[in-house]
Protein backbone atom coordinates (compact mmCIF):
# COMPACT_ATOMS: atom_id res chain seq x y z
CA UNK A 1 0.00 0.00 0.00
CA UNK A 2 1.60 3.23 -1.12
CA UNK A 3 1.03 6.59 1.29
CA UNK A 4 -1.21 9.10 0.76
CA UNK A 5 0.91 12.40 -0.11
CA UNK A 6 -0.72 15.29 2.07
CA UNK A 7 0.30 17.05 4.93
CA UNK A 8 -1.82 15.32 6.68
CA UNK A 9 -1.75 12.13 6.08
CA UNK A 10 -3.30 9.42 8.37
CA UNK A 11 -1.94 6.41 6.60
CA UNK A 12 0.67 4.53 8.84
CA UNK A 13 4.21 3.96 7.64
CA UNK A 14 5.14 0.38 9.13
CA UNK A 15 8.49 -0.96 8.39
CA UNK A 16 10.18 -4.20 9.79
CA UNK A 17 7.28 -4.09 12.42
CA UNK A 18 7.80 -0.27 13.45
CA UNK A 19 5.44 2.50 12.91
CA UNK A 20 7.14 5.64 11.51
CA UNK A 21 6.48 9.08 12.17
CA UNK A 22 6.26 11.22 8.96
CA UNK A 23 5.25 14.04 6.89
CA UNK A 24 4.89 14.96 3.47
CA UNK A 25 5.18 18.52 1.51
CA UNK A 26 4.99 19.48 -2.27
CA UNK A 27 4.37 17.55 -5.08
CA UNK A 28 3.21 13.69 -4.87
CA UNK A 29 6.22 11.52 -6.26
CA UNK A 30 3.87 10.83 -9.51
CA UNK A 31 4.09 14.50 -10.16
CA UNK A 32 7.62 15.53 -9.33
CA UNK A 33 11.06 14.37 -8.28
CA UNK A 34 11.12 13.46 -4.49
CA UNK A 35 13.47 14.46 -1.87
CA UNK A 36 14.04 12.08 1.31
CA UNK A 37 15.14 13.44 3.46
CA UNK A 38 17.33 11.66 6.78
CA UNK A 39 17.98 12.99 9.74
CA UNK A 40 21.50 13.02 11.84
CA UNK A 41 21.96 10.69 15.40
CA UNK A 42 20.03 12.32 17.51
CA UNK A 43 17.66 14.07 15.36
CA UNK A 44 14.28 13.26 14.04
CA UNK A 45 11.55 14.83 11.83
CA UNK A 46 10.59 17.77 13.93
CA UNK A 47 14.08 18.64 14.51
CA UNK A 48 14.93 19.57 10.85
CA UNK A 49 12.09 22.74 12.09
CA UNK A 50 11.21 24.73 8.97
CA UNK A 51 14.09 23.64 6.82
CA UNK A 52 12.18 20.73 4.60
CA UNK A 53 9.48 23.32 3.81
CA UNK A 54 12.56 25.80 2.54
CA UNK A 55 14.12 22.52 0.37
CA UNK A 56 10.46 22.40 -1.08
CA UNK A 57 10.08 26.05 -1.91
CA UNK A 58 13.23 26.13 -3.46
CA UNK A 59 13.13 23.19 -5.05
CA UNK A 60 9.86 22.73 -6.32
CA UNK A 61 10.26 19.26 -5.76
CA UNK A 62 7.98 16.87 -3.36
CA UNK A 63 9.93 16.33 -0.16
CA UNK A 64 9.47 13.18 2.40
CA UNK A 65 10.40 13.47 6.36
CA UNK A 66 10.50 11.01 8.34
CA UNK A 67 12.11 9.61 12.45
CA UNK A 68 13.33 6.49 12.22
CA UNK A 69 12.65 3.83 14.47
CA UNK A 70 13.79 4.93 18.23
CA UNK A 71 13.83 8.29 17.40
CA UNK A 72 11.15 11.41 17.64
CA UNK A 73 7.63 9.27 17.58
CA UNK A 74 8.33 6.64 15.66
CA UNK A 75 7.99 2.91 17.67
CA UNK A 76 11.37 2.59 20.07
CA UNK A 77 13.77 -0.57 19.16
CA UNK A 78 15.84 -2.59 21.28
CA UNK A 79 18.87 -1.90 22.68
CA UNK A 80 22.09 -2.25 22.28
CA UNK A 81 21.66 -1.01 18.81
CA UNK A 82 24.26 -3.45 16.60
CA UNK A 83 27.59 -1.33 15.79
CA UNK A 84 26.33 -1.77 11.78
CA UNK A 85 23.23 0.16 12.53
CA UNK A 86 23.52 2.48 9.72
CA UNK A 87 24.34 0.03 6.97
CA UNK A 88 21.26 -2.26 8.32
CA UNK A 89 19.51 1.04 7.81
CA UNK A 90 20.64 1.70 4.68
CA UNK A 91 20.09 -1.64 2.75
CA UNK A 92 17.01 -2.66 4.66
CA UNK A 93 15.21 -0.34 5.96
CA UNK A 94 15.49 2.56 3.62
CA UNK A 95 14.46 0.48 0.13
CA UNK A 96 11.29 -0.39 2.14
CA UNK A 97 10.67 3.20 2.85
CA UNK A 98 11.21 4.40 -0.62
CA UNK A 99 8.68 1.68 -2.12
CA UNK A 100 6.10 2.49 0.50
CA UNK A 101 6.19 6.36 -0.29
CA UNK A 102 5.73 5.50 -3.84
CA UNK A 103 9.12 6.91 -4.45
CA UNK A 104 9.80 7.19 -8.44
CA UNK A 105 12.80 9.57 -9.28
CA UNK A 106 14.46 11.47 -6.76
CA UNK A 107 17.12 12.68 -4.45
CA UNK A 108 18.26 11.03 -0.98
CA UNK A 109 19.33 13.97 1.55
CA UNK A 110 20.84 13.37 4.65
CA UNK A 111 22.49 14.89 7.57
CA UNK A 112 25.45 13.27 9.90
CA UNK A 113 24.29 9.42 10.78
CA UNK A 114 21.51 10.15 7.61
CA UNK A 115 23.93 11.50 5.20
CA UNK A 116 25.96 7.88 5.58
CA UNK A 117 23.08 6.04 5.69
CA UNK A 118 21.96 7.73 2.27
CA UNK A 119 25.97 7.54 1.18
CA UNK A 120 25.64 3.52 2.17
CA UNK A 121 22.12 3.24 0.44
CA UNK A 122 23.59 4.72 -2.93
CA UNK A 123 26.76 2.89 -3.08
CA UNK A 124 25.40 -0.56 -1.80
CA UNK A 125 21.84 -1.17 -3.40
CA UNK A 126 21.30 -0.88 -6.81
CA UNK A 127 18.19 1.67 -7.55
CA UNK A 128 18.03 3.52 -10.74
CA UNK A 129 15.00 5.63 -8.53
CA UNK A 130 17.89 7.58 -7.15
CA UNK A 131 19.44 9.91 -9.08
CA UNK A 132 21.33 12.23 -6.75
CA UNK A 133 22.81 12.47 -3.49
CA UNK A 134 23.26 15.49 -1.17
CA UNK A 135 25.30 14.29 1.97
CA UNK A 136 25.39 17.42 4.49
CA UNK A 137 27.62 16.72 7.53
CA UNK A 138 28.49 12.54 6.60
CA UNK A 139 30.66 10.51 8.55
CA UNK A 140 32.27 7.81 6.67
CA UNK A 141 35.08 6.85 9.77
CA UNK A 142 35.76 7.69 12.55
CA UNK A 143 38.59 10.01 13.92
CA UNK A 144 39.88 11.16 16.84
CA UNK A 145 38.52 14.61 17.24
CA UNK A 146 34.34 13.13 16.58
CA UNK A 147 34.72 10.52 19.12
CA UNK A 148 35.57 13.48 21.76
CA UNK A 149 32.76 15.61 20.81
CA UNK A 150 30.64 12.57 21.09
CA UNK A 151 31.84 11.36 24.56
CA UNK A 152 31.47 15.44 25.46
CA UNK A 153 27.72 14.79 24.17
CA UNK A 154 27.67 11.65 26.98
CA UNK A 155 28.44 14.02 29.94
CA UNK A 156 26.18 16.25 28.52
CA UNK A 157 23.41 13.67 28.60
CA UNK A 158 24.18 12.38 31.98
CA UNK A 159 25.13 15.60 33.90
CA UNK A 160 23.70 18.44 31.69
CA UNK A 161 20.62 19.35 30.32
CA UNK A 162 20.73 17.60 27.31
CA UNK A 163 18.04 14.75 28.26
CA UNK A 164 15.81 17.27 29.16
CA UNK A 165 16.58 18.65 25.66
CA UNK A 166 15.96 15.65 23.94
CA UNK A 167 12.58 14.67 26.24
CA UNK A 168 10.97 17.32 24.13
CA UNK A 169 11.45 15.74 20.69
CA UNK A 170 11.78 12.43 21.12
CA UNK A 171 9.71 9.73 23.19
CA UNK A 172 12.22 7.59 24.35
CA UNK A 173 15.14 10.04 25.19
CA UNK A 174 17.02 7.06 26.42
CA UNK A 175 16.75 4.80 23.50
CA UNK A 176 17.24 7.88 21.38
CA UNK A 177 20.60 8.26 22.92
CA UNK A 178 21.57 5.35 23.94
CA UNK A 179 21.11 3.84 20.35
CA UNK A 180 23.88 6.41 18.90
CA UNK A 181 26.29 7.34 21.52
CA UNK A 182 27.06 3.90 22.48
CA UNK A 183 27.48 1.95 19.20
CA UNK A 184 29.85 5.24 18.35
CA UNK A 185 32.15 5.07 21.31
CA UNK A 186 31.80 0.84 21.54
CA UNK A 187 35.19 -0.12 21.40
CA UNK A 188 34.61 -2.35 18.95
CA UNK A 189 33.39 0.39 16.45
CA UNK A 190 36.70 2.63 16.86
CA UNK A 191 38.24 1.28 13.71
CA UNK A 192 34.83 1.30 11.81
CA UNK A 193 35.20 2.56 7.94
CA UNK A 194 32.42 2.36 4.90
CA UNK A 195 34.50 4.82 2.79
CA UNK A 196 34.62 2.05 0.38
CA UNK A 197 30.84 2.51 -0.69
CA UNK A 198 31.79 5.70 -2.45
CA UNK A 199 33.36 3.71 -5.20
CA UNK A 200 30.45 2.62 -5.88
CA UNK A 201 28.80 6.25 -6.57
CA UNK A 202 26.99 6.62 -9.72
CA UNK A 203 25.22 9.27 -9.31
CA UNK A 204 25.85 13.27 -8.92
CA UNK A 205 26.93 14.17 -5.20
CA UNK A 206 26.21 17.49 -3.19
CA UNK A 207 28.87 17.51 -0.38
CA UNK A 208 28.10 20.07 2.58
CA UNK A 209 30.24 20.39 5.60
CA UNK A 210 30.71 23.37 7.67
CA UNK A 211 34.10 24.28 8.24
CA UNK A 212 34.13 24.36 12.17
CA UNK A 213 32.42 20.52 12.16
CA UNK A 214 33.29 19.15 15.93
CA UNK A 215 32.13 15.98 14.57
CA UNK A 216 34.23 15.23 11.55
CA UNK A 217 37.40 17.12 9.45
CA UNK A 218 36.66 18.31 5.98
CA UNK A 219 38.26 15.08 5.28
CA UNK A 220 34.72 13.27 5.79
CA UNK A 221 33.85 14.93 2.34
CA UNK A 222 36.96 15.31 0.66
CA UNK A 223 37.08 11.65 0.42
CA UNK A 224 33.66 11.74 -1.57
CA UNK A 225 35.52 13.69 -3.99
CA UNK A 226 38.66 11.55 -4.03
CA UNK A 227 36.58 8.24 -4.20
CA UNK A 228 33.31 9.08 -6.39
CA UNK A 229 33.14 7.91 -9.76
CA UNK A 230 30.40 10.30 -10.51
CA UNK A 231 30.59 14.22 -10.31
CA UNK A 232 30.51 15.62 -6.87
CA UNK A 233 30.00 19.16 -5.74
CA UNK A 234 31.73 20.25 -2.61
CA UNK A 235 30.65 23.50 -0.70
CA UNK A 236 32.53 24.29 2.76
CA UNK A 237 30.81 26.81 4.83
CA UNK A 238 32.37 28.95 6.90
CA UNK A 239 31.64 30.00 10.16
CA UNK A 240 29.55 26.98 10.49
CA UNK A 241 29.39 23.43 12.97
CA UNK A 242 27.66 20.06 12.71
CA UNK A 243 24.30 21.65 11.70
CA UNK A 244 24.68 23.62 8.46
CA UNK A 245 20.72 23.94 7.96
CA UNK A 246 20.13 25.35 11.20
CA UNK A 247 23.33 27.60 11.01
CA UNK A 248 23.39 28.94 7.74
CA UNK A 249 20.49 27.75 6.11
CA UNK A 250 20.83 30.08 3.11
CA UNK A 251 24.09 28.80 1.92
CA UNK A 252 23.06 25.48 2.10
CA UNK A 253 19.62 25.99 -0.04
CA UNK A 254 21.39 28.16 -2.12
CA UNK A 255 23.66 25.15 -3.06
CA UNK A 256 20.67 22.53 -2.81
CA UNK A 257 18.68 25.39 -5.07
CA UNK A 258 21.42 24.93 -7.53
CA UNK A 259 22.75 21.20 -7.90
CA UNK A 260 18.81 19.87 -8.02
CA UNK A 261 18.27 22.58 -10.65
CA UNK A 262 21.48 21.30 -12.72
CA UNK A 263 19.79 17.35 -12.11
CA UNK A 264 16.52 18.50 -13.77
CA UNK A 265 18.81 19.92 -16.40
CA UNK A 266 20.41 16.91 -16.90
CA UNK A 267 17.40 14.78 -16.67
CA UNK A 268 15.88 16.73 -19.76
CA UNK A 269 18.74 16.40 -21.71
CA UNK A 270 18.48 12.59 -21.56
CA UNK A 271 15.35 12.30 -22.00
CA UNK A 272 15.25 14.56 -25.07
CA UNK A 273 18.30 12.97 -26.28
CA UNK A 274 16.31 9.25 -26.28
Amino acid sequence: MVLDWSEASNTPLVIDGARLEYYCLGPAPDAAPTIVMLHEGLGCAALWRDFPKRVAEVTGMGVFVYSRAGYGQSDPVDLPRPLDFMTREAKQSLPQILDAIGFRRGILFGHSDGATIAGIHAGSVEDFRVRGLILMAPHFFTEPGGLAAIAEARKSYEQGGLKERLARYHRDPEIAFRGWNDVWLDPGFAKWNVAEVIDYFRIPALAIQGRDDQYGTLAQIEVIEERAYSPVDMVVIDNCKHAPHLEQPEAVLAAVAEFTARLERIEAAEVEQA
